[in-house]
């Protein structure tokens, strides 16, 4: 039985809790020394897929999805700056914020995995979203992104354009949708052990723990 663990994380770029809850696995790899041993793919999840394409005021956003004060949204950006601190993250929130589509995200997230890049460009992603005030949902703005891991960025973008591609991330999220995924970042651990929500640094070295001891040989 191999003894790598592949960990498929189900988020969205626009998702704040995703990032806290890799920031916090990411700790926990580290700290238990397994880094060579773990596989993750980012799998697509769009958190507002019906945006219009200039997006929405963040914080207009927060309240009218989930029927939160104004001050109750100020609130959680405050929580998330401070979490994200901790973690050695800047969540740069301001009033003029505004929350975009990530379908050409996640599908230039799928032609990263074939080079290996996939998490570097999701942190970049990530971070010209969150850190930079960036709009990924500009082709120009994805084009630097991209060029900036690595990436060929004619290639990239060419693949935006492809209805196979659009199509596969589409299938992909439905794939998830299917499977009773409704809130992320959801982690699954070689395809079992599930993990919803940003959990403690403890909580996923348990996971972490579990997966190695379930892939270890029985005793004789």
């Amino acid at each position: 039985m191999s003894d790598n663990i592949k960990i498929d994380i189900i988020s969205d770029v626009m998702c704040p809790w995703c990032l806290i809850g890799y920031k916090r696995l990411e700790k926990a790899i580290s700290e238990m020394g397994i880094a060579d041993r773990v596989e993750i793919e980012w799998q697509p999840f769009e958190l507002n897929p019906g945006l219009p394409p200039e997006g929405e005021n963040l914080l207009e956003h927060l309240v009218r999805k989930y029927g939160i004060s104004e001050s109750d949204g100020i609130g959680f950006q405050g929580q998330m700056k401070r979490l994200g601190a901790e973690l050695g993250f800047t969540f740069d929130f301001h009033d003029g914020m505004t929350i975009v589509n990530t379908r050409d995200a996640h599908i230039l997230l799928d032609f990263a995995r074939g080079f290996g890049k996939q998490t570097e460009l999701k942190l970049r992603l990530f971070e010209a979203f969150f850190e930079e005030q960036k709009d990924i949902s500009d082709r120009a703005i994805l084009r630097d992104e991209v060029q900036r891991v690595g990436l060929n960025a004619d290639q990239a973008l060419a693949r935006l354009d492809e209805p196979a591609a659009r199509k596969r991330t589409e299938e992909r999220e439905a794939h998830w949708h299917g499977h009773g995924v409704t809130s992320v970042p959801t982690m699954i651990f070689n395809r079992s052990n599930t993990l919803i929500g940003a959990q403690p640094v403890s909580v996923y070295k348990e996971a972490l723990a579990g997966v190695i001891e379930s892939a270890s040989p029985g005793e004789a």
